[in-house]
């Protein structure tokens, strides 16, 4: 009798187990194809809910409909939750009291640490440093730099008036201070209208008067200044020399490596520079380094780094409407789009935010001041003794006491040209 209850429980456990399913749902019923004549645009579909529409919104996302048709303002990137007015284009053209970007408003967080992306490692790099893309020392810098600065110092008029050279000079040695550079710089005020800055190898750094009368604020100053200081951190000069004997001489690094020492070939070479523009003029790829370095230096230093966007595209102006008045080393490399885009990026990617940057200071307008009536009066000087000499007859006047009076035809004072015969 057991044996057959465990029997028919085993029979009717199947159906048991069936009754407690929740039975499948009705396959949907395929929907008739429109009558003749009938386009399917004017079908209902099974379901016009925005749920069906749009499954990333939840499904009473537009039950309520709004009191307005027209869009709501759009809320301002700087400051969550306060109501702004709609984004509108960066103004680039104009001084930014909040630069857009802003540094670390897309801050990449995959940074590594003591990379030229790292500005917290800033001082602690060795960038451009000698090897197969450097060949020679920093006392060949050095050297070098010391020879065409002598030359540069022979051939131009420096500004000694001391409020202007100290300005220049602590600001400049401000950003060396928060720079990768290993070696001092000595900083000069050149008296020139030109626009121009030069850093030399081996830290010989010359400013003209006439960028920083172009600049309207001194973080502008200071993006020049640090672009220049990066190119001698990060040894450009010395790196286009090696790239250019790479070019000249293909079995440069053979040579190299069978002399046994990376200094044979790079002393030969120094002897043979005579090319200053090799320390002035670089790749497309060094000065785009130098503006990457350059907003770091100016980061560290304290100052708006967007001061180096701004001062990039008043010279880009500058040169469309008046061109010649950049020096040559400028025009070659303008601040093209790209180039201030890329800048731009690297602002709002690689520094992190912080609460206030230096932008201008009262002592750079004090400069500006004193550095355009230092100008004014060599305007004035070089008016009065800019003509050519000119000569003015006296007729038969002699001042020679020892002399005697001759005719009183002006004839006789002219020279004559006689025959040898």
């Amino acid at each position: 009798m057991r044996n057959l209850t465990f029997a028919a429980l085993l029979a009717v456990l199947p159906a048991i187990v069936l009754a407690q399913q929740p039975a499948a749902p009705a396959p949907a019923t395929p929907a008739a194809p429109p009558a003749q004549g009938q386009t399917p645009a004017t079908q209902a579909p099974a379901s016009q809910t925005p749920a069906a529409q749009s499954p990333d919104k939840p499904a009473d996302a537009k039950a309520d409909p709004p009191a307005s048709t027209q869009p709501a303002p759009a809320q301002s990137a700087d400051k969550p939750g306060e109501k702004g007015t709609a984004a509108k284009p960066a103004d680039t053209t104009a001084k930014k009291a909040d630069p857009i970007p802003s540094p670390g408003e897309q801050l990449d967080p995959n940074i590594h640490k003591g990379t030229e992306e790292d500005v917290s490692a800033v001082g602690t790099r060795n960038i451009g440093g000698r090897g197969m893309g450097n060949w020679y020392s920093t006392n060949w810098e050095i050297s070098n730099g010391k020879q065409f600065s002598m030359e540069i110092e022979k051939q131009s008029h420096l500004v000694t008036d001391p409020v202007v050279v100290e300005y220049v000079n602590r600001v400049g040695q401000n950003l060396v201070k928060n720079s990768d550079s290993k070696v001092p710089f000595t900083i000069k005020v050149l008296d020139t209208d030109e626009i121009n800055a030069m850093a030399l190898p081996g830290g010989f750094f010359y400013v003209n008067s006439g960028l920083i009368l172009a600049c309207d604020s001194e973080d502008e100053l200071a993006g020049v200044m640090a672009h220049e200081i990066s190119h001698v951190a990060a040894h450009h000069a010395a790196r286009e020399m090696t790239r250019m004997n790479y070019m000249q001489i293909g079995s440069v690094p053979l040579m190299i490596f069978t002399q046994g020492t990376w200094t044979g070939y790079g002393i030969y070479e120094a002897a043979q520079l005579a090319v200053p523009l090799t320390f002035l003029q670089f790749s497309r790829q060094f000065e785009g380094e130098a503006d990457f370095l350059g907003i770091q230096y100016m980061y560290k230093a304290g100052y708006d780094p967007q001061g180096m966007v701004s001062i990039f595209e008043k010279l880009d102006a500058l040169e469309k409407h008046k061109p010649g008045a950049l020096s040559k080393a400028f025009s070659d490399h303008p601040a093209t789009p790209d180039r201030i885009a890329a800048v731009e990026n690297e602002i709002a990617t690689i520094l992190p935010a912080r609460p206030d940057y230096l932008v201008t200071t009262s002592e750079f307008d004090q400069v500006k001041a004193r550095l355009a009536r230092i100008q004014n009066k060599r305007g004035i000087n070089d008016k009065k003794g800019g003509n050519k000499p000119t000569l003015r007859r006296t007729g038969s006047t002699n001042n020679d006491p020892n002399s005697t009076p001759t005719g009183t035809s002006s004839t006789d004072d002219r020279p004559t040209l006689g025959r040898k015969n």
